[in-house]
């Protein structure tokens, strides 16, 4: 019974996905309230907005203080999400992080992924610490110009059974 079940119309994809991830919010909220929240998100989606845009990606979908940014090549989506970071780095707001991943994945109703790379993007930033974006080492090239990757070691990610050798990104 090793039959696969191929459901009719499900398309696989090569995509890198990016998690970006407002860190402090639950606090920020508690302490200033709602109405500073939403006006905070306002400024934060609009910075992610533009900046993805800029490089050619696309916001897939909002969630809550986050994004999950995807496009189709990786360095346009490495170098968006370093330009969001930093950019929000250097203004008085609190921080981000993000973890990126890229691979083969289901397009799923036209609109949603399902695979590995956005469970790893996803875990990774999860893992990521304030400013921080972490990706597979695997994901270097030398298309990236605006882009500084440092080793982060090898790192066991809650869900995934191998250990994944990482790399933080950072502007140049």
């Amino acid at each position: 019974m090793n039959d696969v079940i191929r459901p009719e119309g499900v398309t696989r994809v090569q995509r890198t996905f990016a998690f970006v991830d407002v860190t402090g919010f639950t606090q920020f909220t508690d302490r200033e309230g709602d109405a500073a929240a939403v006006l905070f998100l306002e400024q934060i989606r609009g910075g992610i907005r533009r900046r993805a845009s800029v490089h050619g990606v696309r916001v897939a979908k909002w969630l809550g203080d986050g994004a999950m940014v995807v496009g189709v090549e990786p360095e346009p989506v490495i170098e968006a999400v370093v330009a969001i970071v930093d950019a929000n780095a250097h203004a008085d707001s609190l921080p981000l992080r993000a973890g990126i991943a890229t691979g083969d994945v289901i397009l799923f109703e036209g609109d949603d992924h399902i695979g590995q790379a956005v469970n790893v993007a996803a875990r990774l930033s999860d893992l990521a610490g304030p400013n921080q974006i972490l990706a597979p080492a695997s994901m270097q090239s030398a298309m990236l110009v605006n882009t500084r990757l440092v080793p982060h070691g090898e790192h066991r990610i809650p869900g995934i059974e191998l250990p994944i050798d990482l790399v933080r990104l950072e502007a140049r």
